[in-house]
């Protein structure tokens, strides 16, 4: 991909998936590796063995910041399926445990995923109407890689066909423990008497020392916690019916894991704060849908999204913050066929995110004087004017597909044209100022409008 961007962004329409992934998003790259280490005789029940690893990154050169590191580069994941082993139709997982339900490819969403930050064993039962999973493992190095302790991490999923081809429906769970373990540094721990606003400010020493004038260290009596993590999944598919080919519902409930701790710097030395109290109770719930439509066949088809989320922190009650939001985005493409590898694409989306703890967005280049009450206030826990951004995009373009009519035809070659219209001044990746400092205004017009052009290509082979 290549985006040439006039307007001092950083090649990307807007900020992230919400206003679909098309224009949105970085260059993405990976190598699926698969060696079949013991091959089963089609028709028999002889055991089989597969190995497969995966690397993936989102750095290319000259194609985005990172430039090509592959620091940007992961192995995502390693493990061996075996299947005929012990019981018929299961097949048992070792290594990387991650499992995927459908795709919400418009978004570039995986709300059905368990299992990503678990290495483990897993079983999953494939029935002629129905599949079962069940798996046990940990999830402690994704979770604080420099920073492991164990978390003990289990999942198990249904699905059903009650319909095949027309109707299915699916259940997912997933539960992380993380045992209290005294003495380890890596362990959670609340420090005591620890004000929120302090942490907000990470004004938590400097506040200990003024309370304690002739102490000269930090001597905090620190608590060991352990922690209950967990998601939660239902899932509807359908199709089969007129237009409609297939749609994806899902519903989605996570609690998530409590931070460790963070480090402040005073007196010049650093101090390490331990905050497993202050994030502990940090909840997302959303609902997302994808609908691929065939509209007119051969000529024209479609995908609608649609996606609705909150966010809540029931520890934070004072500061703006992503952590405690309500979004909401519909995301509509049409892809028109002029013949069989000449495509129109036609897309367009309207987003809107609130915060519900008070401004979280600036609108203006003079914003920072508006923060709190129409008074500039650089301690403020606002950033901005307004507790709502809202934003549209429209992107058309034409896309060369060598290998047929669909939408989801790959490989693709896409010549886009893309605009954005924000109340947020200068919604996209920038190099402009916006530090709540008064004397830091925005530099130049204000920017509520961008736009870029794209040549990219997209396949899986």
């Amino acid at each position: 991909m290549t985006r040439p961007d006039f307007s001092g962004g950083s090649g990307q329409l807007g900020y992230y998936w919400l206003y679909g992934r098309l224009l949105n998003e970085s260059p993405y790259g990976e190598l699926n590796l698969r060696l079949d280490a013991l091959q089963a005789t089609p028709g028999t029940d002889e055991v089989w063995a597969e190995v497969h690893s995966r690397i993936s990154g989102t750095s290319f050169r000259s194609a985005d910041p990172g430039n090509g590191s592959l620091i940007n580069f992961a192995a995502d994941y390693l493990f061996v399926r075996a299947g005929n082993i012990l019981l018929d139709r299961v097949t048992w997982q070792l290594g990387t445990l991650e499992d995927r339900w459908n795709d919400l490819h418009i978004y570039d969403q995986r709300p059905g995923t368990v299992l990503w930050d678990t290495v483990g064993l897993s079983g999953t039962y494939q029935g002629d109407r129905y599949d079962v999973l069940l798996a046990v493992g940990d999830s402690g190095y994704t979770l604080r890689p420099r920073n492991y302790n164990t978390v003990l991490t289990g999942a198990a999923s249904f699905r059903y066909r009650l319909i095949p081809g027309h109707l299915e429906v699916g259940l997912r769970g997933q539960v992380g423990y993380e045992p209290a373990v005294r003495g380890n540094r890596n362990a959670l721990y609340a420090s005591p008497n620890l004000n929120y606003e302090d942490f907000a400010r990470r004004e938590v020493v400097q506040r200990y020392f003024e309370a304690n004038p002739g102490q000269e260290d930090l001597v905090p009596n620190l608590q060991a916690r352990s922690a209950l993590s967990y998601r939660a999944m239902g899932y509807v598919g359908f199709g089969g019916v007129g237009p409609l080919v297939w749609s994806n519902l899902y519903l989605t409930f996570e609690k998530r894991h409590p931070m460790l701790f963070y480090t402040e710097n005073f007196r010049g030395r650093d101090w390490v704060v331990y905050i497993a109290d202050q994030t502990d109770e940090r909840y997302d719930a959303n609902i997302g849908n994808e609908a691929y439509l065939r509209l007119i066949p051969d000529k024209l088809e479609a995908l609608w999204g649609v996606w609705a989320g909150t966010s809540f922190n029931r520890d934070n009650k004072i500061m703006a913050g992503e952590d405690n939001r309500v979004i909401a985005s519909t995301v509509l493409r049409l892809q028109y066929f002029l013949t069989d590898k000449v495509h129109l694409l036609v897309e367009s989306s309207i987003a809107r995110e609130k915060s519900l703890n008070g401004n979280l967005y600036r609108n203006h280049v003079d914003s920072v004087f508006t923060s709190t009450g129409g008074m500039a206030d650089s301690r403020g826990l606002e950033f901005g004017d307004s507790d709502t951004r809202d934003t549209w995009q429209f992107k058309a373009g034409v896309v060369l597909n060598p290998t047929g009519r669909s939408i989801y035809a790959r490989p693709s070659l896409r010549l886009l044209y893309g605009i954005q219209r924000s109340s947020q001044h200068a919604a996209f990746g920038n190099s402009f100022v916006d530090s709540l400092d008064q004397y830091n205004l925005y530099v130049g017009p204000e920017r509520h409008w961008h736009s870029v052009v794209a040549i990219e290509a997209e396949g899986w082979f």
